[in-house]
């Protein structure tokens, strides 16, 4: 993995990134009514760019392909079952990687960005969710130093509750690292 750009999307990106994200989230969730977009994508640019704990990033190879994306966004408390405080928590949302680039560690590298960002907003705890039949997304979260909170059915999908708390991390140089062996370039 070569020469792949991961930045921000701006408002001008907007109308190229939404459509990819729908497009994966149909892809990965067939069971749901493609018509009922979740309320993040409706206000995208309200949640995601315009709100001081939002951010949404993209990938880009070297041809300008859209690869991979990840967005934060305020946590909301809809799930009162979980013991989340009042601390600075946002959701950590919709890491869609292109299936050509799975396993490159491209889905580690937007994590890295996403954290480095989280940690300059002073974030303290990311709160997420995912499910069994996402092969490999619980594995994955766990190797990112997320743990688990809870496990259980929530509007009828087996669902697992994740937390990381900021401070809890070790800094993380690598990414660095990564850059500098790889070549890889990141943006502003």
């Amino acid at each position: 993995m070569e020469n792949i750009s991961i930045y921000n999307v701006s408002e001008l990106d907007v109308a190229e990134v939404l459509p990819y994200v729908l497009a994966f989230r149909r892809l990965l969730f067939p069971m749901l009514d493609p018509n009922k977009i979740p309320q993040d994508l409706q206000d995208f640019e309200a949640v995601f760019l315009q709100n001081h704990t939002g951010t949404f990033l993209q990938a880009r190879n070297e041809e300008g392909a859209l690869v991979g994306v990840i967005g934060m966004m305020e946590y909301d408390y809809r799930f009162p079952h979980l013991n989340i405080d009042v601390q600075q928590t946002v959701e950590v949302a919709r890491l869609f990687v292109d299936p050509d680039y799975r396993r490159t560690g491209l889905g580690s590298l937007l994590f890295e960005q996403l954290m480095q960002i989280a940690k300059q907003k002073q974030i303290e705890r990311l709160y997420l969710h995912t499910h069994p039949f996402l092969t490999g997304a619980y594995e994955f979260w766990l190797k990112q130093g997320f743990r688990l909170l809870d496990y259980c059915d929530e509007s009828g999908f087996p669902t697992m509750h994740m937390e990381l708390m900021v401070s809890e991390l070790p800094v993380i140089n690598q990414l660095q690292d990564n850059i500098l062996s790889k070549e890889l370039f990141l943006m502003p």
